[in-house]
């Protein structure tokens, strides 16, 4: 397999070779648990979902961490603001971010640690920094660690900046610093804190910084090395910068390659939880298909910023319907069929820097083709056709016949409901047109059409389908 990658600290296009052959390492970052996940956060989990079922088609084992930064400034501010304690409030937003991924048809990562869970692994990477000489406990009796970022003359290495031309590190006081520029490792425990939010150390005690938190798990469960670190661009500085430079500092060869996806902007600006523009996955799938919101995250290429609004929201959803009409009438036709392989030129754009547009234009000249076939009754080539197009989706996580959307119950047993009243509904228009009762059969098909119902005249008779 020739899969390419951008990689953004060399800006080239690479091949991805495995540090394990057949085996696909990736480490991405998850959330911060101080709220649930809006639409933003969600977009990188798609994102991330798409790479891992192509790798996976391409006949690679694939092991992906994805963390839960369970311990963080913000929870605690949470806690005491709502008066509960922080690791309810991280609990609570957890299970909604599972929620979340689930809701999505997200597969769920091969393991998901808690910050809270590596904190030895921590205080050890820690002395091993200190004793190479790139780490230090501030001298003011704060119980804080901090990285010497003047030590290690590769960093800025990842965002392409001069240490001189740095901001301060707003992540701790200046006081106890060497330099503006050092972050903390370690945040000494301060009075007002929760006794809970704290763990002891040779430098006394207090709990972890947030980039500590993601090299200790990735060390821990992937490794020194492994082949894919990845998160949305904003992270890019200061978060994976010192990822990097500490975890290359304590002697780890680190991530090989990093993929960055690009914001979901509401109003032009990035949609976080601390401007307050923010669409909760929970709210937005009560009034959107989830299937319907998972194609509008997954349609864009990963490094291109989504201006979201309703309208294009609305209109992704339309378009995916489309698919989704031609699958389940050309099912109805053939039966549903076996996955197969996905065309050439489908695999070399998802091989080309996960090129997920190019692919869907793949996709829809299928469809076409498809839609063409239906009307001609030629159901030997369309079952061919329909075992393509249902193998592209399923790697984009968008096939509506498997069993993450369709899942029968009382969503099957309403639309087969829907499909005998329809089917009536259609047999009097039918009838209406046969006695030349144009009127009649215009009042049925204004009638379908109110109700959100497609007709399609076909040499083989009439199909419906839902409106975008």
């Amino acid at each position: 397999m020739a899969f390419h990658l951008y990689d953004t600290a060399s800006r080239q296009i690479r091949e991805l070779v495995p540090v394990v052959p057949g085996r696909v390492s990736i480490y991405h970052c998850g959330l911060t648990v101080q709220g649930p996940p809006h639409i933003g956060h969600i977009r990188k989990e798609v994102v991330f979902d798409v790479l891992r079922r192509w790798l996976e088609r391409s006949g690679l084992e694939v092991s992906i961490v994805a963390n839960v930064t369970d311990i963080d400034d913000k929870i605690l501010a949470k806690g005491a603001e709502q008066g509960r304690p922080w690791f309810a409030v991280a609990y609570e937003n957890e299970r909604a971010l599972h929620a979340a991924y689930e809701v999505l048809g997200c597969t769920p990562p091969t393991y998901e640690p808690r910050a809270t869970g590596v904190v030895p692994e921590m205080i050890e990477m820690m002395q091993q920094l200190i004793e190479r000489g790139h780490a230090y406990p501030a001298d003011n009796g704060s119980g804080d660690v901090y990285f010497d970022v003047r030590s290690w003359p590769a960093y800025g290495e990842l965002s392409h900046q001069k240490v001189d031309d740095m901001l301060p590190a707003e992540d701790a006081p200046p006081e106890g610093k060497r330099d503006g520029r050092d972050f903390a490792l370690w945040k000494g425990h301060k009075d007002g804190d929760p006794e809970s939010a704290s763990w002891p150390t040779p430098w006394g005690r207090g709990r972890p910084g947030w980039h500590l938190e993601c090299s200790a798990m990735a060390a821990k469960y992937l490794g020194p090395e492994f082949d894919i670190h990845g998160g949305g661009l904003d992270l890019r500085f200061p978060h994976h910068e010192n990822e990097l430079a500490q975890s290359r500092a304590a002697g780890q060869a680190f991530a090989r390659f990093w993929m960055h996806n690009a914001m979901l902007n509401l109003s032009g600006a990035k949609m976080s939880k601390s401007v307050g523009n923010t669409l909760m996955v929970s709210e937005v799938v009560k009034r959107v298909r989830p299937i319907d919101l998972r194609y509008y995250l997954a349609a864009s290429h990963y490094r291109s910023i989504v201006e979201f609004s309703e309208e294009s929201l609305a209109e992704a959803a339309t378009a995916f319907q489309r698919v989704e009409g031609f699958v389940r009438r050309a099912t109805a036709l053939t039966g549903l069929g076996e996955l197969t392989d996905v065309p050439a030129d489908f695999a070399a754009a998802m091989d080309d820097d996960l090129s997920v547009p190019a692919a869907l234009a793949i996709l829809q000249g299928r469809v076409s083709d498809g839609n063409s076939l239906l009307a001609a009754g030629a159901s030997d080539e369309l079952a061919i056709v329909l075992a393509e197009v249902r193998s592209m989706l399923d790697v984009l996580g968008l096939d509506p016949s498997s069993p993450t959307w369709d899942r029968g119950g009382d969503d099957a047993a309403s639309a087969q409901v829907i499909d005998s009243l329809v089917g009536g509904l259609l047999e009097q228009r039918q009838q209406a047109r046969a006695a030349k009762d144009f009127a009649t059969a215009d009042r049925v098909r204004d009638q379908l059409a109110a109700a959100g119902i497609e007709i399609e005249d076909t040499p083989q008779g009439a199909r419906w389908s839902v409106k975008g």
